[in-house]
């Protein structure tokens, strides 16, 4: 009796010393259970505040701009979009020719821009030899981070006496005479004006999309690339019908950070725009945009002026949405497309 007493103690310690662990290995599991999600919590919370202060800041900005542009838009209504007279002095205010010169001189620098930038990724995602690809590559992202004003001194001093000598004047004697273009190629031949400033805005958006199309077009997967090769395929193909269907978000997406860029460029253009209040009557002609009347009139403006400054600027923030909403609902169409 006294050993089967002494063996039941011994087991049920044994039995208490053994569940005494799974106990504490339970609490502590249910510890770091509640921790990971106290910390999910802050870490979501704090997340969330960051992209609402990004939304916030956005609904700041379209507010502001529009209460101060409001004078403006009680005075002229719509017709302050299609107005060409600028008349400070008699308080008569139109955005039409900073409209016309924002979009002529963002156009032509993404027509220049685009096909330069494809062809730069292509080649340093495809065919460019491996000790090449870093160098060019770095130069690129230096180009990047040129700032604008230098890009516009450069366009002033360096630029455009070359454009003027042998640009604009052997494209006047050529084209100038001939029906139809002729007219695109009038006007003084001094280096400035709306092409100028394309070009100009082409070197500077150049990089952006030249770095954006390279990144995306070295994330497709490299199996997708061999198996074109391997069934007789050329670069070209491999590029057109692999590496753009693949990449399309990331393309777009680079080529609308330069149209961005190029649409809201204030002081490059300013150096080589010509910055004159009157429609422009031909690609050598000098014009303006809203972004260079900002920049040379907002320092002195007061009353309604300033308040038409602020009324460009919205305009300005509007043209930028339109052309992001359209570029979303271009990619949204394209893979609908691509889905039936």
């Amino acid at each position: 009796m006294n050993n089967t007493t002494t063996t039941d103690s011994s087991m049920s310690s044994s039995t208490f010393s053994s569940g005494k662990p799974d106990q504490r290995s339970d609490e502590s599991m249910r510890a770091v259970a509640s921790r990971a999600r106290i910390q999910d919590f802050v870490f979501h919370r704090l997340t969330q505040t960051f992209s609402l202060l990004v939304l916030i800041a956005l609904v700041g900005i379209i507010i502001s701009l529009f209460y101060n542009a409001w004078p403006t838009f009680q005075k002229f209504g719509l017709a302050f979009v299609t107005t060409i007279e600028w008349d400070i002095i008699n308080e008569e205010y139109g955005a039409a020719i900073s409209i016309v010169g924002t979009l002529l001189s963002a156009s032509i620098a993404m027509v220049i821009a685009v096909p330069l930038a494809f062809g730069i990724a292509v080649f340093l995602t495809e065919t460019c030899p491996v000790w090449l690809r870093r160098p060019l590559g770095t130069a690129i992202e230096l180009l990047a981070a040129v700032p604008s004003i230098i890009y516009g001194m450069f366009g002033l001093f360096v630029f455009a006496p070359i454009f003027a000598d042998y640009m604009q004047v052997p494209l006047q004697q050529v084209l100038g005479g001939m029906p139809l273009v002729g007219w695109l190629f009038g006007g003084a031949t001094n280096g400035l004006g709306i092409m100028a400033a394309g070009i100009i805005l082409a070197f500077m958006v150049l990089p952006f999309i030249a770095a954006v199309m390279r990144d995306v077009f070295e994330i497709t997967p490299p199996i997708l690339r061999e198996s074109a090769y391997g069934l007789g395929c050329t670069t070209w193909e491999v590029v057109g019908k692999v590496v753009l269907p693949y990449t399309q978000k990331g393309v777009v997406g680079g080529i609308m950070l330069g149209l961005g860029r190029a649409l809201g460029e204030t002081m490059a253009v300013t150096f080589v725009i010509g910055n004159a209040n009157r429609m422009p009557n031909s690609l050598f002609a000098p014009g303006t945009s809203i972004a260079s009347v900002l920049a040379n009139e907002f320092g002195e403006a007061e009353g309604l002026h300033f308040n038409t400054l602020f009324a460009l600027a919205f305009v300005l923030f509007c043209i930028t949405f339109v052309v992001l909403a359209l570029a979303k609902w271009m990619i949204i169409r394209a893979e609908r497309a691509k889905g039936n």
